[in-house]
This record gives structure tokens, sequence and C-alpha cells, in this order.
């Protein structure tokens, strides 16, 4: 796959006004009865990053019945300076480049969302063929929901970048990828071009993020995959990350921190997940050890990577069984609920943030607990025995 949009394209944004409605605000709330709302509000504010000013009724929504809801404050320039209680992911201040976002329901973008939430500016690279799209559907607000901030905002994309990561510099681009179509109107595209754009623009990043993967023949059978197609798995999933550290380390800042997405495939055989996938998530992690050797020696970058469990996003849907992998993991998974984008999103700015400085070389695994079981807990087999079985949300 790769990564993309148009070298210039800035995303300004006007923050509206949100109703803190049950569905915008999934996290980061508490319910407190009215009467109780002095006591609560000074026990909240000891413990989350809700500022320490006295409340105002106007940031309260009252039930006829009972409850008053808080919803937890964004960080604004004004409050920037100023510490925050406890142990926040405070990212104010930070630049991020988040490659492989070209939608809005998948990990890439969910990071983004949670790194802008504690504070980073965001700038994305866009696979080049989706580009026209992501950027469309950005300026029609098309993802305006889904861009909503805990404190109501939307976050902002300050610039997308046309990306695709298979390429390290023009001179590896073959003619038949310049002359298509799907390229045309974008230049700067490389690995290398895409480094050097963000340096011009913004002089440096602290936090790097690779969400991109493709394997073209995920569909077939190991043994039936051929060499291009497992060579190219392997180019586009593992060899992209080694490629954008490589050409963004050197404009990384010292204490910053790269993160990648793996799968429990690279360990345990996932029948359906092919075409060199599973060599390509097991090339990735091995990687992600040597690279955060190399990176920390070098340039004090920590690097790690985090394995997610499934998730019903776009891509996943290409594979053709993720349905099937998410009642799995909610069979046999020891918390038995179905993973959110937002939970491996809010890993990834704890991993990417100075809470985590003595992180790296990890796998973090964010998925509901799978990947330590043995076996499948829903086999006929195991029918017998007592195995407690926990609602499923």
């Amino acid at each position: 796959m790769a990564v993309a949009a148009t070298s210039g394209t800035q995303m300004t944004v006007i923050k509206p006004c949100v109703s803190s409605s049950p569905k915008n605000f999934m996290s980061s709330r508490a319910s407190f009865r009215i009467d109780d709302q002095n006591a609560s509000w000074k026990r909240l504010a000891s413990s989350s990053r809700i500022a320490s000013e006295k409340p105002s009724l106007q940031s309260l929504t009252v039930r006829p019945a009972k409850s008053v809801k808080f919803v937890t404050r964004a960080m604004s320039a004004e409050n920037e300076n100023k510490p925050l209680p406890g142990l926040p992911v405070d990212l104010r201040g930070k630049r991020a480049f988040i490659a492989g976002v070209a939608d809005d329901n998948g990990y890439g973008w969910a990071i983004a969302k949670a790194l802008a939430a504690a504070g980073a500016k965001i700038l994305v690279g866009t696979w080049v063929p989706a580009l026209n799209i992501f950027e469309s559907s950005l300026r029609r607000g098309k993802f305006d929901e889904s861009r909503i901030l805990p404190d109501g905002s939307l976050m902002e994309i300050t610039k997308v970048y046309p990306l695709d990561a298979v390429f390290d510099n023009p001179e590896d681009v073959p003619e038949d990828v310049k002359t298509n179509k799907r390229y045309s109107g974008s230049s700067k595209w490389t690995v290398q071009e895409v480094a050097e754009s963000v340096k011009q623009d913004f002089g440096s990043i602290d936090i790097l993020v690779h969400s991109l993967a493709n394997g073209p023949e995920v569909s077939k059978p190991l043994l039936e995959t051929s060499r291009n197609g497992y060579l190219a798995a392997i180019s586009a999933s593992s060899y992209s990350f080694v490629s954008l550290l490589k050409h963004f380390v050197p404009i990384m800042n010292p204490g910053g921190a790269s993160i990648s997405l793996t799968y429990i495939a690279s360990e345990r055989i996932i029948p359906g997940y092919g075409g060199g996938m599973s060599s390509a998530k097991a090339a990735l992690e091995s990687d992600t050890r040597v690279l955060a050797f190399e990176a920390g020696r070098k340039h004090k970058i920590r690097v790690n990577t985090i394995s997610a469990g499934p998730l019903r996003s776009r891509a996943a849907k290409a594979i053709g069984f993720i349905d099937m992998m998410i009642d799995y993991s909610l069979e046999n998974a020891p918390l038995q609920k179905e993973l959110s984008a937002e939970e491996v999103g809010n890993a990834a700015a704890f991993l990417a943030s100075p809470l985590a400085s003595a992180i790296t070389g990890a796998i973090v695994y964010v998925d509901n607990g799978l990947h330590a079981m043995g076996v499948g807990v829903d086999s006929p087999i195991f029918e017998n025995l007592d195995i407690p079985k926990g609602k499923q949300s």
C-alpha cells in the first residue's frame, strides 16, 4: 500500500459548539448528581485533565430526572504553560506524522485523534490514489462527526501529504506508476521527498506513526503465494517502516517516539491471513527491536509496535473474514467485548508520551487479552468445563 496527500494542502477548521451527547462523548466523562456537584468536581479535577478553575453551569447538561455530565476539557493555547494535575498524557508542543490515514474508521485515524486530544499537532500521509477522496471528504465535512474530540472541538489536521511508502525516492518509481492517472496531479510523494517536505514546512517532528500495510495476495494461502506477492507484502507492510524511520529520524527531536501496528498472525497461525502478510508482520516486530536499539543509541528515539486485535475497518474487510475474527475474539478473549479503534489510539498516545519514556523495543498487545490464550474456549471439547462467561458488550 502507500500513503498520500497534496503537498500544499492545508486543513483549517472552525471549531463548532457540539452538544455533549453520549454518542459523541463515549469516553472521558463522569456522571454526578447535582447535589454532589462541588465535591465531585474537586475529586475529578485532582485526577484528570479537567481544569481546576471553578466549573461553570454553562458546561453542564442537566437531565430533567437526575444527572449532570462533565466532559473533560481539551487543552487550549492559553493553558498550555500551566501544569496539569496527576499523570496526564500531555503532548502539547509536539508534532506527529501519521503515515497511512485514508479514511476515518481505521487505527491510523484513531491514533491521530488520540494524539490531537493530548495536544499534538497532526500531519498525515495519505496514499496517493486515495488522496482526492480523502481531502474532498475532509472539505465537505464528511468526517466531522468522526473528528469530534473529548472537549467538543474538531480534530485539526495541520497538513496532508501525498505518500506512497513503497517507493523510497523518485529513482525507485517505475514508469508505469509515474504515468498512472491515479498519481497525476500529485508530486513529491516518495518517502524521501515527504520527509524533506515536512522538514521544509515544519523543521522537525516528535512522533512518527506507521499505520499502513498491503498484501496483494492476502487472500491466498502461503503455499499458493507468488514470490512477487510475498515480496510486495514485505515491502509495503514492513520495510516501509524501516524506510520511514530512516528518512524521518534525522528530523525527529531527541526523546521522540515511533510506533507501528502489527497483528498476532506474526506469531500464531491465523488461517486466511495469507499472501505473506504473517511473514511481513513477523518482520515488522523483529525490525522494531533492532530499530529500537539503533534509533535509541544514535538519536534517542523510542520504537515500539502495537499488536492490535481485529477491527471492522474498510481495510480489514478486504481480507474477507474480519467478522469471523471479531466473533472469535468475543468468544475467546479474556475481555469479552469488541475492541474499539479508540482503545488502540489511547495506547499509542501513551507510548508517544513522556509517561512511556523507558519503553522501547516492545510489542504492546491491545486485543482484549486474546494473545494470551492457548486454546479457543468456545470449542465443543471444553463444553463440560466450568469456563466463566462474562456479559459481552
